[in-house]
């Protein structure tokens, strides 16, 4: 397979081989794709292989992201790791459909990976780079799913991890599986996009790889993501794909696995792709409002959804590409709106971190504008486990959730816990009221 390093910009095209250990164009700056030939295989061949495949007890073939390796950039597989990420259930979820005003709707749930979050199937690859590359070490700058998720992969693999976070800007359930995974963790005090840039000068000092989704390897890992989604729904790709919007890695990779499933015969059509930001960081949400140019960073970027508090996002270019590919659209939704959707998907007995949430509020708002039509075919992904986030949940239900700047946030649906006496009488006569 004679796999390339791409510049994603139009003007620019240039080529470098995938030993290369670069993350923008030499000659423009622009991000680099991962390009390969297509299998050779017709698309009824290759639905028939990766059916056959999850009968197979092979680790590969377990593997929700390795089970595709024929749409992935590797043609030794001697340095894949797999934790058997991928193979997370789509769920129905009608409470939540009534919910956002519409007749159907399932949720891709990213949270029943490994380590709890999408970020699995795209570190599966980044780590089998970083072991073709012969690369020891492996660093990444997280607001918490990356770096639990780099962690984990790293000490499958016999790499020493080093993981950089905004200094009290990370949820204590994704600091701690980083801690536990091993990793040297340093908490900087900056935010998301300063150590960004921190770090890539590190990792050109000190030979270290890196694992943010500004790697192209990590977003052909995140293809598989779609490619799951479409083979669990028969290949009848929905009208909508809802996905929440940080760093925007997801997007690229949607849009990168759509394009190559049109191209090869497995879809019939492109489904319309909508991306969610929180209001305090929605710098993309501008850009495609303004109708393209340069994206504008948001300086201080401010949500109680972790996951997606990102106000330089590094993949906007091509997930601009992904959502005009599509058809799609982006909007941005207030803290309240992600507090009381992420309460509605817990009524549904399915849970999951707030950035998650952001989708299911936005498609409220996307049919309220008549964006989305009530009896359209759409799913939501949902990026990370609801125990990603404990402690948003306990103050989401005894009402003291407070914006990043301290503002109270009323919240709908609040299940307060009671404290009781020991006096079954009473207790009973809580229950019965």
């Amino acid at each position: 397979m004679a796999a390339e390093l791409v510049c994603f910009e139009p003007s620019c095209r240039a080529r470098y081989p995938v030993t290369d250990i670069i993350y923008n164009c030499p000659r423009c700056g622009g991000l680099l794709e991962v390009d390969f030939p297509p299998p050779s295989l017709p698309a009824s061949s290759l639905r028939e292989l990766w059916r056959c495949r999850r009968l197979s007890d092979a680790p590969l073939d377990r593997s929700g992201v390795w089970r595709f390796r024929e749409l992935l950039p590797f043609d030794d597989y001697s340095h894949a790791v797999t934790l058997l990420e991928g193979n997370t259930p789509l769920l129905p979820a009608p409470r939540a459909a009534r919910w956002a005003g519409l007749e159907r709707l399932a949720f891709k749930h990213q949270g029943f990976n490994p380590t709890g979050s999408f970020k699995d199937n795209g570190m599966s690859c980044g780590v089998a780079q970083a072991l073709r590359l012969g690369m020891r070490r492996v660093a990444c700058v997280s607001t918490g799913n990356t770096s639990a998720s780099m962690a984990a992969y790293a000490a499958a693999a016999g790499l020493q991890a080093l993981v950089f976070v905004p200094h009290g800007q990370i949820a204590f359930g994704k600091l701690a599986q980083a801690l536990e995974y091993g990793a040297r963790t340093f908490q900087v005090e900056a935010n998301f996009d300063q150590i960004l840039a921190l770090v890539r000068v590190l990792a050109e000092r000190l030979g270290i790889y890196l694992l943010n989704s500004i790697n192209p390897f990590r977003i052909e890992g995140q293809k598989t993501i779609v490619i799951e989604l479409l083979e669990q729904r028969g290949w009848r790709p929905p009208d909508w794909i809802v996905l929440p919007g940080g760093n925007l890695g997801n997007t690229a990779a949607f849009g990168k696995a759509l394009r190559e499933l049109a191209g090869l015969g497995l879809i019939d059509r492109m489904p319309r792709l909508a991306v969610i930001q929180a209001e305090g960081a929605a710098p993309f949400y501008e850009l495609v409002r303004r109708g393209g140019g340069r994206l504008q960073p948001v300086a201080k970027p401010e949500t109680l959804a972790t996951a997606i508090r990102i106000g330089d996002p590094v993949s906007w270019p091509k997930a601009l590409e992904a959502i005009r590919a599509t058809d799609g659209v982006v909007e941005k939704v207030a803290e309240a709106e992600i507090a009381d959707a992420k309460a509605v998907i817990g009524q549904c007995g399915i849970g999951c971190e707030p950035a998650s949430a952001a989708t299911l509020a936005g498609i409220r708002r996307l049919v309220d504008a008549g964006l989305i039509r009530p009896g359209e075919d759409v799913v939501a992904v949902l990026t990370g486990h609801l125990l990603k986030d404990p402690d948003y949940i306990y103050r989401y239900h005894c009402r003291k959730l407070a914006t990043p700047s301290g503002g109270a946030i009323e919240v709908s649906y609040a299940n307060q816990p009671l404290v009781v006496p020991c006096d079954a009488d009473r207790i009973a006569g809580l229950i019965a009221g």
